[in-house]
């Protein structure tokens, strides 16, 4: 695949090239003339199919994530998120040592400490990274997934977007089994503040906790809110609203 940076926005097929446009703009890559028995079947694409096997893996891992942390996921996005995640989740199966090229998993990967720190303080919305939005120090309780802020103050600890006057923060405490597909967990209760100088002791407390085998995730959302006539609502439907992965077990 290869970017077109030409003045002529091409979209189609032209002889053996096909055009298209992508979320990175204008691409063009090759007509692929191989049949899918062949590459099935034929040891010439051995490595194919053992790209294709990890892929796919690497593909469903990034899912089942995105499905676990689908509740808050949802209130702190990008349009790149998939795209991004996957490519982390392709990064950790490459460091599964114990199985052979094209049987590599992303369960094995995150049995690795560096695995783990691959996915750490991923944000979910790009365009509002936590550590560029909660200016405060924060403290995880990885055994009951607690998260606290001692001495808050809105209008000092976070970076604020433009009409807002109300900030929510939750708290995920969440596990999830790669291999079986299964995860469990709960969210916090919302603290809503008023973004003004006032002082909190923040304390956010799962309502449930993991079961089962798994990885263990704990995030942290940032909500933005602007109060009109009694009533908050989301600002600018949530594009300035920040989801972490604060920590990984």
């Amino acid at each position: 695949m290869a970017r077109n940076n030409g003045i002529l926005k091409i979209e189609g097929t032209l002889q053996d090239l096909t055009f298209y446009k992508g979320q990175d703009g204008y691409l063009v890559k090759t007509k692929s003339g191989v049949s899918r028995k062949r590459i099935l079947r034929d040891p010439a694409f051995a490595r194919t199919r053992e790209n294709l096997a990890e892929f796919t893996d690497s593909a469903k891992a990034g899912k089942m994530l995105r499905l676990a942390m689908n509740e808050l996921m949802q209130q702190a996005k990008d349009n790149r998120v998939t795209s991004r995640l996957m490519q982390k989740m392709s990064g950790i199966q490459k460091l599964d040592s114990i199985n052979l090229r094209g049987k590599r998993t992303v369960q094995q990967g995150l049995t690795t400490e560096e695995g783990k720190a691959m996915l750490e303080n991923f944000n979910f919305n790009e365009r509002a990274p936590m550590e560029s939005i909660l200016l405060a120090q924060y403290n995880v309780d990885e055994q009951n997934g607690d998260i606290s802020i001692a001495g808050f103050i809105p209008g000092l600890n976070l970076y604020k977007p433009e009409g807002a006057t109300h900030v929510s923060l939750r708290s995920a405490f969440i596990s999830v089994n790669f291999s079986t597909g299964k995860f469990s967990g709960g969210v916090s209760p919302a603290e809503n503040l008023i973004i003004d100088m006032s002082k909190t002791d923040v304390l956010l407390v799962p309502d449930s906790v993991p079961s089962g085998a798994g990885n263990v995730f704990i995030l942290l959302l940032v909500e933005f809110y602007q109060m009109v006539n009694n009533t908050q609502y989301p600002l600018r439907n949530g594009a300035h609203n920040s989801l972490s992965i604060l920590s990984v077990g």
